[in-house]
């Protein structure tokens, strides 16, 4: 449920651009897209505050980035604004958890998820540096799209592609932690 809260600013986005091409131009569509996202993202965050009294320090930066980003799109009425939006948020967590390793000397997958899992440190280690590695990919990644297809193409990507690879991600993330974990009893 958490993975699917984390995207409905994006499906939002999507659906608002891709509706708003039928009643407006591409540029007005994406102002009122861009509008939606950041609407969307506070709405998201609120939720997330409301249910559980605590942000995570990724909704805080993604909630800053879609203002920032969001914001400058819609002042100056370019797309690329959004375009790396994506990127830099995507290097933003890879630098959080690579950093995580130095400060705090625990790896913030570990922090994440230690209380539902144990596993070996070199474990918690391969991971973090797996996750690492795919948020650098993907930022990488988004620019390439964005470069080679034209914006409507870009805004299917930044949905079904992104989601896809985040979902690819965790599957298989999950299958290879299964050969290790050790579930961590209730007392």
């Amino acid at each position: 449920m958490k993975f699917l809260l984390d995207f409905f600013p994006v499906v939002f986005f999507f659906i608002t651009y891709k509706v708003g091409k039928n009643y407006t131009d591409e540029v007005n569509s994406i102002i009122i897209a861009t509008a939606v996202l950041m609407v969307s993202t506070v709405i998201q965050i609120s939720i997330t505050w409301y249910k559980h009294r605590k942000i995570e320090n990724m909704h805080i930066i993604v909630l800053a980035l879609a203002l920032v980003f969001g914001g400058a799109t819609i002042y100056f009425r370019d797309e690329q604004f959004l375009i790396w939006k994506v990127s830099i948020a995507n290097w933003l967590f890879a630098v959080i958890i690579f950093g995580s390793h130095f400060i705090g000397h625990t790896p913030v997958i570990k922090r994440m998820m230690q209380k539902t899992i144990e596993l070996p440190e070199v474990i918690w280690n391969r991971v973090s540096y797996m996750a690492i590695v795919f948020f650098i990919a993907l930022g990488f990644l988004n620019l390439f799209v964005a470069e080679v297809v034209d914006f409507d193409t870009w805004v299917d990507f930044k949905l079904f592609g992104l989601l896809g690879l985040n979902f690819l991600f965790i599957i298989l993330v999950t299958l290879y932690l299964s050969r290790h974990i050790k579930e961590v009893k209730e007392t």
